[in-house]
């Protein structure tokens, strides 16, 4: 099993940069795809970014492609969101999330597919 803790949200202007952290705990960090997802009021869940556990494929939503960046240190059970040009839409509960890959190379995008989820962590984007 893995336990998963965010931190790094907070309160950022637009066109501004914000980096959110991931820290597991537990065995076989590599073992398993990861995602960040958000939620802004009133809307579904969405995948953000998400990454495969061995060979570094990705998904990006299209509204933050260019923008978001997923890195993850299998080393330091650590994955990392690199948000820049923050918008307003970009508002949200940010959470990551973890599944036990069978592939090295599968990523997956839906939130029912993954079995371990952080606590979550506010980003908002204001002036």
């Amino acid at each position: 099993q893995l336990q998963l803790v965010e931190s790094g949200g907070g309160l950022v202007q637009p066109g501004k940069s914000l980096t959110l952290s991931c820290v597991a705990s537990g065995f076989g960090f590599d073992d398993y795809a990861l995602g960040w997802f958000r939620q802004a009021p009133g809307k579904e869940r969405e995948g953000v970014v998400c990454i495969s556990s061995r060979d570094g494929s990705t998904y990006s939503l299209s509204s933050v492609k260019g923008r978001f960046r997923i890195y993850r240190d299998n080393a330091e059970n650590k994955v990392t969101l690199q948000m820049n040009n923050l918008k307003p839409e970009d508002t949200a509960v940010y959470y990551c999330a973890a599944k036990k890959a069978l592939q090295g190379w599968d990523v997956f995008t839906s939130d029912y597919e993954y079995d371990y989820w952080g606590q979550g962590t506010q980003v908002t984007v204001s002036s």
